[in-house]
Protein backbone atom coordinates (compact mmCIF):
# COMPACT_ATOMS: atom_id res chain seq x y z
CA UNK A 1 0.00 0.00 0.00
CA UNK A 2 1.17 3.53 -0.82
CA UNK A 3 0.11 7.11 -0.11
CA UNK A 4 0.63 8.80 -3.48
CA UNK A 5 3.24 11.15 -2.04
CA UNK A 6 6.18 10.85 -4.42
CA UNK A 7 9.54 10.42 -2.69
CA UNK A 8 11.89 10.68 -5.63
CA UNK A 9 12.22 10.90 -9.38
CA UNK A 10 14.09 7.91 -10.76
CA UNK A 11 15.49 7.46 -14.24
CA UNK A 12 14.84 4.45 -16.45
CA UNK A 13 18.30 3.26 -17.47
CA UNK A 14 17.14 0.27 -19.49
CA UNK A 15 14.16 -1.94 -20.20
CA UNK A 16 14.80 -5.50 -21.37
CA UNK A 17 12.03 -7.40 -23.11
CA UNK A 18 11.86 -11.20 -22.94
CA UNK A 19 8.62 -12.71 -24.23
CA UNK A 20 6.07 -12.13 -21.44
CA UNK A 21 8.42 -10.34 -19.04
CA UNK A 22 10.00 -6.89 -18.99
CA UNK A 23 12.94 -6.07 -16.70
CA UNK A 24 13.30 -2.42 -15.71
CA UNK A 25 16.58 -1.00 -14.43
CA UNK A 26 15.96 2.27 -12.58
CA UNK A 27 18.57 4.61 -11.15
CA UNK A 28 17.63 6.34 -7.89
CA UNK A 29 18.87 6.95 -4.35
CA UNK A 30 16.31 7.87 -1.69
CA UNK A 31 13.93 4.94 -2.23
CA UNK A 32 16.84 2.52 -1.86
CA UNK A 33 17.24 3.47 1.82
CA UNK A 34 16.12 0.47 3.85
CA UNK A 35 14.95 -1.35 0.73
CA UNK A 36 15.64 -5.07 0.32
CA UNK A 37 14.86 -7.74 -2.26
CA UNK A 38 11.14 -8.46 -2.44
CA UNK A 39 10.08 -5.01 -1.28
CA UNK A 40 7.54 -3.01 -3.28
CA UNK A 41 8.17 0.32 -4.99
CA UNK A 42 5.40 2.19 -6.79
CA UNK A 43 6.77 3.25 -10.17
CA UNK A 44 4.57 5.76 -12.01
CA UNK A 45 1.78 4.33 -9.88
CA UNK A 46 2.49 0.68 -10.69
CA UNK A 47 3.39 -1.57 -7.76
CA UNK A 48 6.63 -3.36 -8.66
CA UNK A 49 8.64 -5.90 -6.67
CA UNK A 50 12.37 -5.31 -6.32
CA UNK A 51 14.22 -8.27 -7.86
CA UNK A 52 17.74 -6.82 -7.78
CA UNK A 53 19.38 -3.74 -6.32
CA UNK A 54 22.78 -2.18 -5.93
CA UNK A 55 24.56 1.12 -5.55
CA UNK A 56 22.23 3.70 -7.08
CA UNK A 57 19.76 1.38 -8.83
CA UNK A 58 17.11 -1.28 -8.50
CA UNK A 59 15.56 -3.72 -10.95
CA UNK A 60 11.98 -4.92 -11.14
CA UNK A 61 10.05 -7.18 -13.48
CA UNK A 62 6.70 -6.42 -15.08
CA UNK A 63 4.45 -8.98 -16.73
CA UNK A 64 3.02 -8.42 -20.19
CA UNK A 65 -0.45 -7.76 -18.74
CA UNK A 66 0.98 -4.89 -16.68
CA UNK A 67 2.75 -3.50 -19.73
CA UNK A 68 -0.37 -3.64 -21.89
CA UNK A 69 -2.65 -2.01 -19.31
CA UNK A 70 -0.41 0.87 -18.23
CA UNK A 71 1.78 3.53 -19.78
CA UNK A 72 4.74 1.16 -19.43
CA UNK A 73 4.25 0.22 -23.07
CA UNK A 74 5.35 3.78 -23.91
CA UNK A 75 8.47 3.78 -21.70
CA UNK A 76 11.86 4.57 -23.17
CA UNK A 77 15.37 4.89 -21.83
CA UNK A 78 16.03 8.00 -19.68
CA UNK A 79 12.36 8.58 -18.90
CA UNK A 80 11.78 10.04 -15.43
CA UNK A 81 9.64 7.90 -13.12
CA UNK A 82 7.71 8.78 -9.96
CA UNK A 83 8.91 6.51 -7.13
CA UNK A 84 7.45 5.74 -3.70
CA UNK A 85 8.28 3.02 -1.22
CA UNK A 86 5.47 1.04 0.39
CA UNK A 87 3.76 2.60 3.41
CA UNK A 88 5.33 1.66 6.74
CA UNK A 89 3.28 1.45 9.99
CA UNK A 90 4.89 4.58 11.43
CA UNK A 91 4.49 6.74 8.33
CA UNK A 92 1.92 9.53 8.13
CA UNK A 93 -0.81 9.00 5.52
CA UNK A 94 -0.53 12.42 3.87
CA UNK A 95 -2.11 11.43 0.56
CA UNK A 96 -4.73 8.69 0.27
CA UNK A 97 -4.73 4.90 0.09
CA UNK A 98 -3.02 3.92 -3.17
CA UNK A 99 -2.65 0.25 -4.04
CA UNK A 100 -0.41 0.51 -7.07
CA UNK A 101 -3.01 -1.35 -9.13
CA UNK A 102 -3.63 0.84 -12.17
CA UNK A 103 -7.25 0.87 -13.34
CA UNK A 104 -6.59 2.29 -16.76
CA UNK A 105 -4.78 4.81 -18.89
CA UNK A 106 -5.96 8.36 -19.56
CA UNK A 107 -4.80 11.01 -22.02
CA UNK A 108 -3.92 14.60 -21.17
CA UNK A 109 -6.16 16.75 -23.38
CA UNK A 110 -5.53 20.20 -21.89
CA UNK A 111 -3.08 21.98 -19.58
CA UNK A 112 -3.93 25.44 -18.24
CA UNK A 113 -1.41 27.52 -16.29
CA UNK A 114 -3.20 29.69 -13.72
CA UNK A 115 -0.18 31.28 -12.01
CA UNK A 116 -0.18 29.44 -8.67
CA UNK A 117 -1.82 26.30 -10.01
CA UNK A 118 -1.78 24.23 -13.16
CA UNK A 119 -4.96 22.49 -14.29
CA UNK A 120 -4.65 19.17 -16.11
CA UNK A 121 -7.66 17.82 -17.99
CA UNK A 122 -7.51 14.11 -18.68
CA UNK A 123 -9.82 12.01 -20.83
CA UNK A 124 -10.58 8.44 -19.79
CA UNK A 125 -13.13 5.68 -20.32
CA UNK A 126 -16.57 6.22 -18.81
CA UNK A 127 -16.27 2.85 -17.01
CA UNK A 128 -13.27 4.23 -15.13
CA UNK A 129 -14.63 7.72 -14.50
CA UNK A 130 -17.75 6.35 -12.78
CA UNK A 131 -15.56 5.76 -9.74
CA UNK A 132 -14.26 9.36 -9.68
CA UNK A 133 -16.06 12.09 -7.73
CA UNK A 134 -15.55 15.83 -7.51
CA UNK A 135 -13.29 16.74 -4.54
CA UNK A 136 -12.37 13.07 -4.20
CA UNK A 137 -8.94 11.50 -4.61
CA UNK A 138 -7.27 9.98 -7.66
CA UNK A 139 -3.74 8.75 -8.33
CA UNK A 140 -2.16 9.92 -11.60
CA UNK A 141 1.15 8.19 -12.36
CA UNK A 142 1.13 7.36 -8.65
CA UNK A 143 0.62 10.97 -7.48
CA UNK A 144 -2.18 11.50 -4.96
CA UNK A 145 -4.32 14.37 -6.28
CA UNK A 146 -7.69 15.95 -5.56
CA UNK A 147 -10.26 15.98 -8.36
CA UNK A 148 -11.43 19.52 -9.14
CA UNK A 149 -13.99 18.54 -11.80
CA UNK A 150 -15.27 15.39 -13.48
CA UNK A 151 -17.81 14.41 -16.13
CA UNK A 152 -18.47 11.20 -18.07
CA UNK A 153 -15.58 11.86 -20.46
CA UNK A 154 -12.82 13.48 -18.42
CA UNK A 155 -11.51 14.61 -15.06
CA UNK A 156 -9.56 17.68 -13.97
CA UNK A 157 -6.97 18.16 -11.26
CA UNK A 158 -5.46 21.44 -10.04
CA UNK A 159 -1.82 21.06 -9.08
CA UNK A 160 0.50 23.36 -7.14
CA UNK A 161 3.92 24.24 -8.63
CA UNK A 162 5.78 22.21 -5.97
CA UNK A 163 4.08 19.00 -7.09
CA UNK A 164 4.95 19.81 -10.69
CA UNK A 165 8.62 20.33 -9.85
CA UNK A 166 8.99 17.20 -7.75
CA UNK A 167 7.29 14.75 -10.10
CA UNK A 168 7.42 13.82 -13.77
CA UNK A 169 4.37 16.01 -14.46
CA UNK A 170 6.79 18.75 -15.50
CA UNK A 171 7.60 16.69 -18.61
CA UNK A 172 3.99 15.89 -19.49
CA UNK A 173 2.45 17.46 -22.57
CA UNK A 174 -1.00 17.46 -24.20
CA UNK A 175 -1.47 14.07 -25.84
CA UNK A 176 0.67 12.17 -23.32
CA UNK A 177 -0.75 9.10 -21.59
CA UNK A 178 -0.96 8.78 -17.81
CA UNK A 179 -1.74 5.92 -15.40
CA UNK A 180 -4.97 6.29 -13.44
CA UNK A 181 -5.87 4.54 -10.19
CA UNK A 182 -9.25 5.45 -8.74
CA UNK A 183 -9.94 5.59 -5.00
CA UNK A 184 -10.37 2.06 -3.61
CA UNK A 185 -12.97 3.30 -1.11
CA UNK A 186 -15.02 4.76 -3.96
CA UNK A 187 -14.88 1.47 -5.84
CA UNK A 188 -16.12 -0.47 -2.82
CA UNK A 189 -18.99 1.99 -2.27
CA UNK A 190 -19.98 1.81 -5.95
CA UNK A 191 -20.02 -1.98 -5.89
CA UNK A 192 -21.97 -2.10 -2.63
CA UNK A 193 -24.65 0.25 -3.93
CA UNK A 194 -25.01 -1.70 -7.15
CA UNK A 195 -25.25 -4.96 -5.20
CA UNK A 196 -28.15 -3.41 -3.31
CA UNK A 197 -29.91 -2.56 -6.56
CA UNK A 198 -29.35 -6.05 -7.99
CA UNK A 199 -30.69 -7.78 -4.87
CA UNK A 200 -33.60 -5.41 -4.34
CA UNK A 201 -32.31 -4.57 -0.86
CA UNK A 202 -32.24 -0.91 0.07
CA UNK A 203 -32.20 1.18 3.23
CA UNK A 204 -35.97 1.66 2.86
CA UNK A 205 -36.50 -2.11 2.49
CA UNK A 206 -34.48 -2.81 5.64
CA UNK A 207 -36.34 -0.12 7.59
CA UNK A 208 -39.73 -1.47 6.52
CA UNK A 209 -38.59 -4.96 7.51
CA UNK A 210 -37.84 -3.87 11.05
CA UNK A 211 -34.06 -3.50 10.81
Amino acid sequence: MFTGIIEELGKLESIKKSKDLYTLNISCHKVLEGTKLGDSIATNGVCLTVTNLGDGFFEAEAMLETINNTTFKELKSKDLLNLERALSPNKRLDGHIVQGHVDGVGKIINIINNNNEIVYKISADEDLLKYVVNKGSVALDGISLTVSDVDKNSLEVSIIPTTIRETNLKDKRVGDLINIETDIIGRYVYKFLNKEEESGISLEFLKNSGF
